[in-house]
């Protein structure tokens, strides 16, 4: 406590006197709000959250494409292309997007405290690290069909698959640096630029895949190789606009020396950081090879798959929010205002449950109708038809514990969150999944009905860690955290350092 109010009067750091941690006389006057502040953070989050969902969505529909592209050859080609695609963001892709959920953290508090030159630093660190990073995920890539086949996965799906998975090895590192690229922008409050180059990298991605799949005949190949070709664009066209735009000259100034350097550091943050984001999926892909163990598994992956896509795709919503609410309470804290930052966790919450309830109520309306997006098999679209219901809820689940993993985010709380995360769905989750389906055999539904348990029970502890947070402490630990982070290639701080060593 005394730490905390001793920073009061002290700016929150080098190089920005005029920014101040906000004092207030007693806690009541933190949480209290009135109707302007509410609805003027709520058009803050939605001008910012409007971009960051169809860019979510449209980076995400690489893979749906993909997979629509797929499924109109065969069942086999469905199947393995979707195990393949569930594989690599299991293992690889969502450890790029979590890793890169570090810089949520690093460059939003930053940004906010005016600290401008680090913000192109972490972005550098963090390029430099999902780098290095994706060798050793291509070499478990390569392996995708004897991984597989040990699982006790059917043969024939997953050789198809190990095909996919291996021609899906140049889509890795670029992926890496985008998410490297859009936190930068995104922390900035820079989104239009990330929207028109995500579309029109989307584009490409289909008519790519167009003309690889259906007039070269490249099978799920040339699925695969396209989503590599889209991401190398989409890179290309962001580092134009970070290089060349007005809007990024103090925060962009070119590789330095310092980008190489505390990269340890980095990984302090990110490790946590992916960790929140691989665990959930390691759970979601564990439910993809269970259904593969049942009767008919040719059936159950497919309807599975088909699935996880759906909920994929319905959880692009509230991951836009819970972006935007990282941004704006990782912005906050980092230019001292506790109370701002509480404020957008209020607002996000009630954007989350109402469009969690909306989204429900659309997926449930549709669901004989989804199936057509992906397969034209009778028994496939009928089975998944019966089982929507069910990823509706587990949807309305995953938009609340989607918006305050981004508010972790923001705070830094990311080791915290890993821990929940580990317990919720492997300790709970995952046991209720295998009783309910082999145990009390009630077939595939019995595996989302266990995860539900598990994403319900983190969503609760998350709602408990973030009702529990200290603002007022969080800020002083972004004030912190910026300071740690300044660099030597600031000539100005560092002459601000010297002249104030207290800080």
């Amino acid at each position: 406590m005394e730490r905390e109010d001793s920073i009061r009067s002290h700016p929150t750091h080098a190089g920005a006197d005029s920014h101040t941690i906000v004092s207030y006389s007693n806690g009541e006057e933190l949480y209290c709000c009135n109707k302007s502040e509410m609805v003027k953070e709520l058009k803050k989050q939605t001008r910012l959250a409007g971009p960051l969902i169809a860019v979510t969505f449209l980076l995400f529909s690489f893979n749906i494409i993909s997979v629509i592209f797929v499924g109109h050859l065969d069942k086999v080609s469905l199947a393995s292309a979707s195990l393949a695609n569930a594989f690599a963001w299991a293992t690889g892709f969502s450890f790029m997007l979590g890793m890169g959920g570090a810089l949520d953290t690093l460059c939003g508090q930053a940004y906010g405290a005016k600290q401008y030159n680090i913000v192109g630093v972490h972005m550098q660190r963090a390029m430099a690290v999902l780098a290095f990073m994706s060798l050793p995920i291509s070499l478990i890539w390569a392996f995708t069909a004897q991984i597989f086949i040990i699982c006790k996965q059917d043969r024939e799906i997953s050789m198809h698959a190990g095909v996919y998975a291996r021609w899906l090895i140049p889509s890795l590192l670029p992926y890496g640096l985008i998410q490297c690229q859009l936190r930068f922008l995104q922390d900035q409050n820079i989104t239009l630029p990330l929207m028109i180059s995500t579309g029109a990298s989307s584009l490409v991605h289909i008519l790519v895949c167009w003309t690889l799949i259906l007039k070269l005949e490249f099978g799920n190949r040339g699925a695969a190789l396209s989503t590599a070709i889209s991401y190398w664009f989409n890179v290309f066209i962001l580092a134009m606009y970070i290089k060349l735009s007005p809007t990024c000259t103090q925060t962009w100034t070119g590789f330095s020396i310092d980008g190489r350097k505390k990269l340890l550091s980095f990984l302090k943050l990110g490790i946590p950081s992916a960790l929140m984001v691989c665990l959930e999926f390691w759970a979601y892909e564990c439910l993809l090879l269970m259904s593969g163990l049942l009767p008919n598994p040719k059936l159950e992956t497919s309807m599975m798959s088909i699935s996880l896509n759906i909920c994929g795709v319905a959880f692009r919503i509230p991951y836009g929010f819970g972006s935007a609410v990282s941004t704006r309470v990782s912005n906050e804290l980092g230019a001292g205002n506790p109370r701002a930052a509480l404020l957008a966790v209020k607002v996000v919450m009630l954007l989350a449950v109402t469009q969690g309830v909306s989204l429900s109520l659309i997926t449930v309306a549709l669901r004989r109708y989804l199936g057509f997006l992906y397969s034209n098999d009778h028994q496939v679209i009928t089975y998944l038809a019966s089982v929507i219901p069910i990823v509706a809820v587990s949807n309305f689940i995953d938009g609340i514990q989607g918006v305050l993993s981004g508010t972790a985010r923001g705070c830094g709380l990311q080791k915290l969150a890993a821990w929940v995360t580990l317990g919720s769905y492997y300790l709970v989750g995952l046991p209720s999944a295998i009783l309910l389906t082999f145990v009390f055999k009630v077939g595939g539904k019995g595996l989302w009905l266990g995860i539900i348990c598990g994403s319900s029970f983190h969503a609760f502890l998350l709602v408990v860690i973030t009702m529990r947070t200290n603002w007022k402490l969080q800020a002083v630990k972004a004030r912190d955290r910026v300071h740690g982070s300044t660099v030597s290639t600031s000539t100005e701080s560092n002459r601000h350092d010297e002249e104030n060593p207290q800080l």
